[in-house]
């Protein structure tokens, strides 16, 4: 059967399939989308933004829902940008705001210390080589859904654009982006001790 040229537009096949939404700005998706992402998943959380400090202000009960989580088996994976590091300093300049980027990773490692040693919660520091890599693109994993932020520029996160990505088939999008986040985790080292 041959649809309609209009039918054939509106109706998502192949990798297309993977993209639920986009929005032009990630402050633009709602709170109840992370929310639910990140309650539904049980076996995946993968936070691979540079700072990930908004997770803390703007997801209701974040750290209970981590420690929850953890404990009941779900792995859950923080993987930020060196506080210290020269790309830190660099996107600093970039941004020009006041919540720096050095203290929004802070912001980050201080909530993690307070959550105290849990197992199943890792974090680590992006390699140096890799920073640049890092800090240009967020991918934030929900076992086989993501949220991904191509950073645009100089703008923040909140203001760069957002994909909202589920699995449908191997070697897809949503398959490139959890590579590339693994990739950068398999360089990345753990922090030597809390950074504040």
């Amino acid at each position: 059967m041959l649809w309609p040229k209009a039918v054939q537009e509106r109706v998502k096949t192949g990798n297309d399939r993977e993209l639920v939404h986009s929005y032009p700005y990630r402050s633009a998706c709602p709170s109840t989308v992370w929310t639910e992402l990140i309650e539904s998943a049980s076996e995946e959380l993968f936070f691979a933004g540079f700072t990930n400090y908004f997770f803390w202000s703007q997801v209701p009960h974040f750290a209970d829902t981590i420690r929850r989580k953890a404990q009941r088996g779900c792995r859950v994976r923080f993987l930020l940008g060196d506080p210290n590091g020269e790309v830190t300093r660099q996107r600093e300049e970039i941004e020009d705001v006041a919540l720096s980027v050095s203290t929004r990773i802070r912001i980050t490692l201080e909530h993690l210390e307070r959550l105290g040693p849990l197992e199943n919660v890792e974090t680590r520091f992006s390699a140096p080589l890799d920073a640049v890599n890092h800090v240009s693109l967020s991918v934030f994993r929900f076992d086989s859904e993501a949220l991904v932020t191509p950073h645009l520029a100089r703008l923040v996160g909140h203001d760069s654009p957002l994909l909202h990505l589920r699995f449908r088939s191997a070697g897809g999008m949503f398959d490139r982006f959890a590579e590339h986040s693994e990739e950068l985790w398999s360089r990345a080292r753990v922090p030597e001790e809390p950074d504040h």
